[in-house]
């Protein structure tokens, strides 16, 4: 499957809480590459091993933002609340799907402007109702607890692909490919490939998926802040110029280092992301893992994120592909 395809699929499936269609999908494709095993949430783990005792794990989060149910009333409206970070200012008249009893759809109610009284102001999610129009149906298939996700279909325009859940479903697809990649090869370390939970809920999946592996050095590969209108070139990178290398206090310098020399030696374009202090992704959980573990960041340029028209450019997961790929063949800094 090329990677524009297997994004799509993956960003048309949910992975939040209980609901592990995602995660499903994703172990299926990986299984096929090397060993495989779930862990009890919803995290998936790969394995391939190489000549040395030496391990490199590569992380990519398959969990997404959501939201849980929280009041079903008579009138099939419901409260929810969110599931990690929702950018409230875009629910209003948002469709999204429901995960009850059975799977379905409900739109977030939005007053007209001619009813608003003055600038109408969203700062909580809870005074945004559901409507599911079922009206005293609702509560035979809603119950308090269940999922909500988004709805929205990816598409493409030019080199540049939309849809919801690319965060960071758009890092699984590169970590699946890698593995496709380097299956069958003779590697100089051991891979190991982690599609972690519960990263938009605070870094939970990757905390326990690293304790069990305990690697010698990782990769988390996430996505960051894209340019777009009114963002300051100085807080983001530029879609179509390569994967964002990390440079942080909190992040390995020898293991990024290494990555900067890769894409140079290959041409594989490549851009720096520097951040004053930890990176808000896995690799801040990863690094204090049991007694440390050297650690980088390679993060995908994304627009929009958080919605459910995140916007990348193609040519940033080829680009991260290689270079992870490359990475690996090297044997990382264990041959350094």
């Amino acid at each position: 499957m090329e990677i524009k395809d297997l994004l799509f699929s993956l960003s048309s499936l949910d992975a939040v809480g209980t609901v592990t269609d995602a995660s499903d999908f994703a172990y299926d494709i990986l299984s096929k590459y090397c060993e495989t095993e779930k862990m009890s949430n919803l995290t998936v783990i790969g394995f391939l091993k190489g000549k040395a005792d030496y391990t490199i794990m590569l992380d990519a989060h398959i969990d997404q933002i959501g939201m849980v149910v929280t009041d079903v009333d008579e009138n099939g409206f419901l409260t929810v609340s969110n599931a990690g970070g929702i950018d409230i200012r875009m629910l209003p008249s948002l469709t999204v799907t429901v995960h009850g009893k059975e799977k379905i759809s409900a739109v977030f109610c939005s007053t007209p402007p001619h009813l608003a009284n003055g600038e109408t102001e969203y700062g909580d999610i809870s005074k945004i109702k559901l409507d599911t129009m079922l009206y005293d149906k609702a509560k035979d298939i809603v119950s308090v607890g269940d999922y909500v996700t988004f709805s929205g279909e990816p598409f493409q325009m030019g080199e540049l692909l939309c849809g919801r859940s690319f965060d960071d479903r758009s890092a699984v697809v590169c970590l699946l490919e890698v593995a496709k990649r380097l299956s069958g090869k003779d590697l100089p370390c051991n891979v190991c490939f982690v599609l972690s939970d519960g990263e938009e809920l605070g870094l939970r999946g990757i905390r326990t998926a690293s304790f069990k592996i305990n690697p010698d050095e990782a990769v988390a590969v996430d996505v960051s802040f894209g340019d777009g209108p009114d963002i300051s070139p100085d807080d983001c990178g530029k879609l179509g110029q390569g994967g964002m290398i990390g440079i942080s206090p909190a992040l390995s310098k020898k293991v990024s280092q290494k990555l900067i020399d890769i894409a140079r030696q290959n041409n594989i374009p490549y851009q720096l992301e520097v951040m004053g202090s930890s990176t808000g992704t896995n690799a801040d959980m990863i690094s204090i893992t049991r007694d440390g573990v050297k650690t980088a960041t390679l993060s995908i340029p994304l627009r929009n994120m958080h919605t459910e028209v995140e916007t990348l450019n193609i040519k940033d997961l080829e680009a991260v592909c290689d270079l992870l790929q490359k990475y690996i063949l090297s044997g990382g800094t264990g041959n350094a």
